[in-house]
């Protein structure tokens, strides 16, 4: 019911800008909505004056707004009181362009029922003593109808709000990054944004070079970012008794390498995702080629792909289904993950991948894999990602209990740096925070993903080229939640 109310603003409003259909500014009506249209901010938002509010509004009122959705009446007037009138001693109010304003009449067998008034609208913080200091600006859609010869307002869609003068400095930076990806022959960088538990952000952004091409929904191949999701696939299971986080997994799986190596039995859930179990990164990097133990499980930290491979193996057998197939009946579908592919499945629009470049700029030749990895080899998005890190923000909907096992020091790294499951652990900000954080390197792949739980900010980084580092320290130490005291971590 909500999404046709808006619908048939939207449409209302197209079809009458198309038929060019506003009144004069001249004309009655015009002077009529422009005159309600200050009365009514002036008295209910800016004086706060809440028994002129619920008599001025409509009884099934709705209000859309662009950061803060959907407000029935009750909601509106609550959100009001709470938001604009608690405290008299900083008090937002609102001022309207009145250039800005445009007026078109809702008739019905040429009676006029209503008027659609659109315009822009600027905000500011009003305390004593002070002069207004401005905070965002934002466009307007206002549905008035006429009842009883009373303007009532019905509908509100209040939309694109931003800052003016950061969205001056915002196109700099913008530019600034499209010349430095350029420079550093990396075409692509795809960036999400959390804010207070809520992805606030996405962005793709190309070199500026004409033959690169990229949107929102690019696909991306993300390696060890893979390994989060993993992670959180076995958590979910541990969450609802299907697994227990100190099973013994070698009664799963047998790798043959170990058949003969005892201490297969003390690989667990918890000695693998933080990332304790003795293996290799691969097996093929070493001289014989062959996965064996090189210091006892869980006895110290070696990062290790082996590990979540043998993870995945062992999941796969116990539960008689495939990574993907698992992942998509615990994790997919809560976490708003529509785009994301641990293979080339037939689901996977090619056209949408962003290929990977080497540090000449070079593109490297796309290889396909037809098999998931537990380890690496993720195709996704910055939306689908940025949602699931809001997921786990958010709690994931797991037990205060596994809550606690992800975030608790399980192995120590160095000083202020730490393996919780699934995730490197990052203490010491300077505000008190710590972050959990995941890298990812592959040729022409290299991805960031962090996030800080106690404030529920965080952010990503997909990049397609192996010059990433000075693209990253720009992002870092100019325009991410506390990027400039990560960057000087390292």
């Amino acid at each position: 019911m909500m999404k046709r109310h808006l619908l048939t603003i939207l449409l209302a409003a197209c079809t009458i800008n198309l038929l060019n259909g506003q009144v004069a500014k001249n004309s009655q009506l015009f002077l009529d909505l422009k005159k309600q249209d200050s009365v009514f901010f002036e008295r209910a938002f800016n004086l706060c004056d809440t028994v002129y509010l619920k008599s001025a509004i409509h009884k099934d009122l709705l209000f859309f707004h662009d950061q803060s959705g959907i407000q029935t009446k009750a909601d509106f007037l609550e959100n009001t009181r709470k938001n604009i009138c608690s405290n008299p001693n900083y008090k937002p109010v609102r001022k309207v362009e009145e250039n800005s304003l445009e007026v078109f009449p809702l008739y019905n067998d040429g009676k006029l029922y209503g008027a659609i008034q659109s315009g822009i609208h600027n905000f500011y913080i009003r305390e004593p003593n002070k002069k207004d200091t401005p905070t965002s600006k934002a466009k307007f859609l206002h549905v008035w109808l006429l009842e009883n010869g009373n303007w009532l307002l019905k509908e509100v869609l209040s939309f694109d709000h931003h800052d003016p003068e950061k969205s001056a400095t915002q196109s700099i930076f913008e530019n600034e990054i499209e010349k430095l990806l350029l420079k550093e022959k990396v075409p692509v960088l795809g960036l999400g944004v959390i804010e207070n538990g809520k992805l606030k952000q996405i962005q793709v952004f190309t070199s500026q070079n004409k033959n690169n091409s990229a949107s929102y929904n690019s696909i991306f191949k993300v390696a060890s970012l893979t390994k989060p999701v993993t992670a959180l696939v076995t958590l979910k299971l541990i969450n609802a008794g299907k697994l227990g986080i100190d099973e013994q997994l070698d009664k799963y799986w047998k790798e043959p390498d170990l058949k003969n190596d005892s201490r297969s039995k003390k690989l667990t859930p918890k000695i693998i995702l933080s990332h304790q179990t003795g293996f290799p990164n691969w097996r093929y990097l070493t001289q014989s080629k062959k996965l064996s133990f090189e210091f006892e499980p869980g006895t110290k930290f070696q990062y290790s792909g082996e590990g979540f491979e043998y993870l995945r193996k062992a999941l796969e057998a116990k539960f008689g289904k495939r990574l993907e197939e698992l992942a998509a009946d615990w994790l997919f579908k809560p976490a708003k993950m529509k785009d994301t592919h641990f293979w080339w499945d037939k689901s996977m629009d090619e056209t949408r991948y962003i290929r990977n470049y080497d540090k000449d700029g070079n593109a490297y030749e796309t290889s396909k894999y037809f098999k998931a990895n537990g380890a690496a080899n993720l195709l996704t998005t910055v939306e689908d990602y940025g949602n699931f890190l809001v997921y786990i923000l958010n709690g994931a909907e797991l037990s205060q209990d596994v809550l606690n096992e992800m975030h608790k020091n399980q192995t120590k790294l160095k000083d202020n740096d730490f393996f919780g499951l699934g995730w490197e652990k990052l203490t010491g900000f300077s505000n008190g925070e710590y972050a959990l954080m995941h890298t990812g390197k592959d040729p022409g792949v290299s991805t960031v993903a962090i996030m800080f739980p106690k404030s529920k900010n965080g952010w990503l980084i997909f990049l397609n080229g192996d010059n990433d580092n000075k693209v990253v320290e720009k992002l870092l130490t100019e325009k991410l939640y506390l990027g400039n005291e990560l960057w000087n971590k390292r």
